[in-house]
């Protein structure tokens, strides 16, 4: 299939499962209610929000840098800061991409492998140019950068396997802290669903698959010194490897927990910042506003551009199950959190998109 009808059904198929969502989510909506609890907002707070949410974003491009800086000491805490808000837009446009669009704003960014050192002191630029020697390609006329894109994928894949952890544990905390309010919300409405889906014969074909990808793995190994192909996708694979390996050469590591607490923190403070802002929700505490974080998180997991649809009708549906608070309040504060995080997103994704484009004119 030509890969743009591909790409074009993929989005389309994604936008319209976003849609279902969206549906199901504002169907039964009393819409004078909903307006009224919007003029009851209390906007201050949503700012407060919005302000938490960019912080977060620059928290995670100096996490990321952590993980980058032993393959490219000269990654810039700016580079990477906008290589994140850049991806985030990103996904708006298609889910997940962003990642891929981020790795390649970086190693577009980083400095040839042959630069000298001084280079990394700003003596020579990423883009290469016809007076400057370090910066000229090599005599294949590739310029081949400290930063491939396959070490810098194998940076995100450490990332994102490392917030994949950090949020379970702390879903797996809150569970048990506060199980007699939140046990039978994630076994009905979160477990048993996914448990239902998966049955006995669904192992037996993941099980044939890992066979199969061993015995390709096996078989591109064996061929790599006679098959080119073999010999590239080797190539990429160790760069992968490469790249997520870089946390055991990072300085600092204690650094990078401390980005992570800071990060999730400031995701705790925006859901916080936003149940504030909603006087109907004034009973709930902060252990709530972090429950509520940890089920917009798995709305935010599927892949739907921007995470629209799903983020409103999990947390609705936590607010309502859980709190008994009325459907369309829950969808105020759904739509208000992911809205404001959306706006966010995007007006950081388009400051940081204009600032590289004038920084390369």
């Amino acid at each position: 299939m030509n890969p743009k009808i591909s790409r074009t059904l993929k989005y389309i198929l994604s936008a319209a499962v976003a849609a279902v969502l969206l549906y199901f989510s504002f169907r039964e909506v009393k819409w004078d209610d909903f307006v009224r609890g919007l003029k009851s907002c209390r906007w201050g707070f949503i700012v407060l929000s919005m302000a938490a949410g960019i912080l977060a974003f620059w928290l995670r491009g100096l996490r990321w840098r952590q993980i980058l800086l032993p393959i490219d000491p000269s990654i810039s805490r700016r580079a990477t800061f906008n290589a994140v808000n850049i991806g985030y837009i990103a996904n708006f446009v298609f889910p997940r991409i962003g990642e891929f669009v981020r790795c390649g704003f970086i190693t577009r960014n980083s400095m040839p492998e042959d630069a000298p050192s001084a280079a990394q002191d700003g003596a020579c630029d990423s883009r290469p140019g016809p007076t400057d020697s370090a910066c000229r390609p090599s005599h294949d006329g590739i310029v081949r950068k400290k930063a491939s894109y396959d070490k810098v994928l194998g940076t995100v894949a450490l990332e994102r396997v490392w917030d994949m952890i950090v949020m379970f544990a702390l879903l797996v905390l809150i569970l048990l802290l506060r199980w007699e309010e939140f046990g039978d919300f994630f076994l009905e409405n979160m477990w048993r669903p996914i448990a239902r889906t998966v049955d006995f014969s669904i192992w037996w074909i993941v099980l044939g698959l890992i066979i199969l990808v061993c015995l390709a793995v096996w078989r591109i190994t064996a061929s790599r010194e006679v098959n080119p192909v073999s010999r590239k996708i080797c190539g990429v694979f160790s760069g992968l490897v490469q790249g997520m390996g870089s946390f055991m050469k990072m300085r600092h590591k204690w650094l990078f927990l401390l980005y992570t607490v800071l990060i999730w923190s400031m995701y705790w403070l925006m859901s916080a910042s936003t149940m504030k802002a909603l006087p109907a929700l004034d009973s709930l505490g902060l252990a709530d506003s972090f429950f509520l974080m940890m089920a917009g998180s798995v709305g935010w997991l599927v892949p739907v551009p921007g995470g629209f649809g799903s983020f409103h009708y999990i947390v609705s549906l936590a607010l309502s199950v859980i709190y008994g608070i009325p459907f369309e309040q829950g969808i105020i504060f759904a739509t208000l959190s992911h809205e404001s995080q959306a706006i966010t997103m995007a007006l950081c994704g388009g400051a940081s998109y204009l600032c590289e484009t004038l920084r390369q004119d």
